[in-house]
């Protein structure tokens, strides 16, 4: 019986010990000497072979040397709508490409990074669920590159459950208000209007629609020139851009997004207070492009 104790105990603080690591922000999967479309079509096929949806693709910006490949998957999906703060927004992971000369340099968010900071009130019910979907996620992508070097900074569960960038900087739950409908048909409607028209020089990436739930969320491709991806992303670091696109997420008649001093910031950990001044209207012009496609 004490034998017996002693083992649970291993096993017990094994999980634990597992479950409070420190989580990288991305995993360098590997370098491809093919084109980014190609590198796309066999992260794409890796995928899809080890049951994850790939739900959408887009170039940053606009530009040729940068592309992400966004999917989920149908548990991922079902446990995200068991979170009702906006929990759908983990649902949606990314894969991303840089092109730098001759090569292309394969990234993904990893999604522990991701579950943690976005499941918050009672992730604990789903830890091992989310573990091996994270797992299943970075087998697929060894049949794309072996290198997994963790890069982007690095922070564990507690930390991720409550962050924020500095005081006075906002946290997870205080998402910021776009629009009210009456119902979240007539929300739905608009935003999905506003999308196909390119309002604000947007691209919808991909849409994740629950009805029943009374839940959409909408990967939007930010391109102006002058506020958005192609204005930013070059000043934070586009080695992280398998953290785009932005999201939208319409809850019931509300459309929300996280504030931009979250969003970014938890996305680029390691972003400087210096580096972070010198796109101190992003947030702002975000929120405006996303609050313009709800009106």
């Amino acid at each position: 019986m004490k034998q017996l104790l002693l083992i649970l105990s291993i096993v017990l603080f094994s999980q634990i010990n597992v479950f409070s690591q420190e989580q990288s922000a991305y995993f360098q999967i590997g370098t491809s000497s093919e084109s980014i479309n190609d590198a796309m079509a066999e992260v794409k096929t890796a995928l899809q072979n080890s049951g994850f949806k790939v739900i959408g693709e887009y170039q940053p910006g606009n530009t040729k040397n940068l592309a992400v490949v966004c999917y989920t998957h149908s548990e991922l999906e079902k446990i995200a709508l068991d979170f009702s703060d906006r929990g759908s927004l983990a649902a949606a992971l990314k894969v991303g490409f840089q092109k730098e000369g001759n090569s292309v340099k394969i990234s993904m968010i990893n999604p522990m990074y991701l579950f943690y900071a976005y499941f918050i009130d009672g992730v604990e019910k789903h830890e091992k669920e989310l573990a091996k979907i994270s797992n299943d996620a970075k087998t697929a992508m060894k049949n794309v590159g072996s290198e997994f070097t963790p890069f982007g900074g690095k922070l564990d569960k507690e930390k991720l459950q409550k962050y924020h960038y500095k005081v006075m900087m906002p946290y997870f739950k205080d998402a910021e208000e776009l629009n009210k409908f009456d119902s979240f048909e007539d929300g739905l409607k608009v935003i999905q209007k506003n999308l196909a028209s390119g309002k604000g020089n947007t691209q919808k990436v991909y849409e994740l629609i629950y009805p029943d739930k009374k839940v959409a969320v909408f990967g939007v491709g930010l391109l102006n020139p002058d506020d958005g991806e192609p204005k930013f992303l070059p000043i934070i670091g586009e080695e992280n851009i398998a953290a785009m696109p932005y999201e939208l997420i319409l809850q019931g008649n509300t459309a929300t997004i996280l504030p931009g001093k979250y969003r970014l910031a938890l996305s680029w950990p390691e972003l400087t207070m210096g580096t972070f001044m010198k796109i101190m209207s992003t947030p702002g012009d975000i929120k405006d492009t996303m609050e313009g496609l709800t009106k």
